[in-house]
């Protein structure tokens, strides 16, 4: 089961890269578009820092994507980098769904909620295997 797992995260992960920059695109435009100042800042900074934001969390993510993908398709824990990129992705999931929920909505929170339940089972389905149990001695009877 950890197999279609990890490449259902590696699909959730990469849409959720192509919405975020398709929606800092839309805003950087607008921000051009309006010629507005937000507390003395140049129009065409907030625009620039707007797109180039987009870009890094895009890239962010189809980076965890990307870890999660190869995870799934040669069925072994990630790396430790990508373990660390899941680890951190995880995280901003969570604390992105507690904000989320105020600002955006109830479903807006689920679906963030959704993307860290697939990261969290990603990374515990790949955790450390069992450790073996330490060998119990053969109870053969002694001769006395």
């Amino acid at each position: 089961m950890r197999r279609p797992v990890a490449i259902v995260t590696a699909l959730v992960l990469f849409g959720e890269a192509v919405g975020i920059v398709l929606i800092n695109a839309v805003l950087a435009t607008v921000a051009e578009n309006q010629n507005m100042s937000l507390a003395g800042l140049d129009p065409d900074a907030m625009s620039v820092g707007t797109w180039a934001m987009g870009g890094v969390f895009g890239l962010l993510l189809v980076l965890c994507g990307l870890a999660a993908l190869i995870a799934g398709i040669r069925d072994r824990a990630p790396g430790r980098l990508g373990r660390i990129a899941l680890i951190g992705c995880a995280v901003v999931h969570g604390v992105l769904g507690a904000v989320t929920v105020g600002l955006v909505g109830w479903a807006a929170f689920a679906f963030m909620m959704v993307v860290l339940a697939l990261l969290v089972l990603t990374l515990l389905s790949y955790g450390p295997e069992s450790r073996p149990q330490a060998q119990r001695p053969e109870l053969t009877p002694t001769a006395p």
